[in-house]
């Protein structure tokens, strides 16, 4: 198992990113977690949480440009409901399994042990913060190249026409014709810095919590309970 000093290096993932870098250090901060921070010898190092802030702010602009111009049939919330599916951290954290972006991770001992490489937030914060890089690294041009060719599956998918329905809205409808009630959602936890906060957020009916999602902000972590509601009763059914 790697330790924090033994992350993979960054000239394959250079590679895959398919971008040349002028300053490989916004790259390396990239990948830095903030729980390797107080092992560092470097006393300047940061970790890559302004980076994926200005990700997150990248990603979708780009992805709202390019929904807008390429479906001007689509409504404005049909549109949101799209962009919402791209920019979740289930899709991001897809995105950087196919890229192997754990192997390159800078992690502290502790979160290495405990499966850091894998877990799904550290995944899709560290894409977005690849994303941040490669913004202030070459500008928005590069960026959304990078940004389109990392979403490439995902886009085709919205082309083909297999992109679902907004979940929260199928789930009201299953609840309603199922119980004859309308699901809640009841935030349970909100954790992290006030420019990274990470919501969890629960949807029940009555006393039965169906699901439970997290996100970036309360609206992004029900939408991800009413998924994990909807696969829960799928499955059940």
């Amino acid at each position: 198992m790697r330790t924090a000093t033994r992350a993979k290096g960054l000239e394959d993932l250079i590679g895959k990113l398919g971008l040349s870098w002028r300053d490989e250090v916004l790259l390396r901060q990239a990948v830095v977690h903030r729980s390797y921070l107080n092992e560092a010898e470097e006393s300047d190092i940061e970790s890559n949480e302004r980076l994926e802030f200005l990700g997150d702010a990248v990603l979708g602009l780009v992805v709202s440009d390019h929904l807008y111009k390429t479906y001007p049939e689509l409504s404005e919330g049909h549109l949101s409901q799209i962009r919402a599916l791209l920019v979740r951290w289930d899709t991001l954290a897809d995105v950087a399994q196919r890229l192997s972006l754990g192997d390159y991770l800078i992690l502290g001992r502790g979160e290495e042990l405990s499966g850091g490489r894998e877990r799904p937030s550290n995944l899709a914060g560290a894409l977005e913060a690849l994303i941040g890089a490669a913004f202030l690294d070459s500008g928005l041009v590069k960026a959304r190249r990078l940004i389109l060719r990392l979403l490439k599956p995902e886009l085709a998918k919205i082309a083909a026409g297999e992109v679902v329905a907004d979940s929260k809205s199928q789930l009201q409808q299953v609840v309603q014709a199922r119980w004859h009630q309308i699901p809640l959602y009841r935030l349970v936890s909100s954790e992290g810095p006030d420019h990274a906060k990470t919501f969890t957020v629960e949807v029940v009916v009555g006393s039965q919590v169906l699901g439970q999602g997290r996100g970036r902000n309360k609206k992004q972590a029900e939408a991800e309970a009413a998924r994990q509601a909807l696969e829960a009763l799928s499955k059940a059914s």
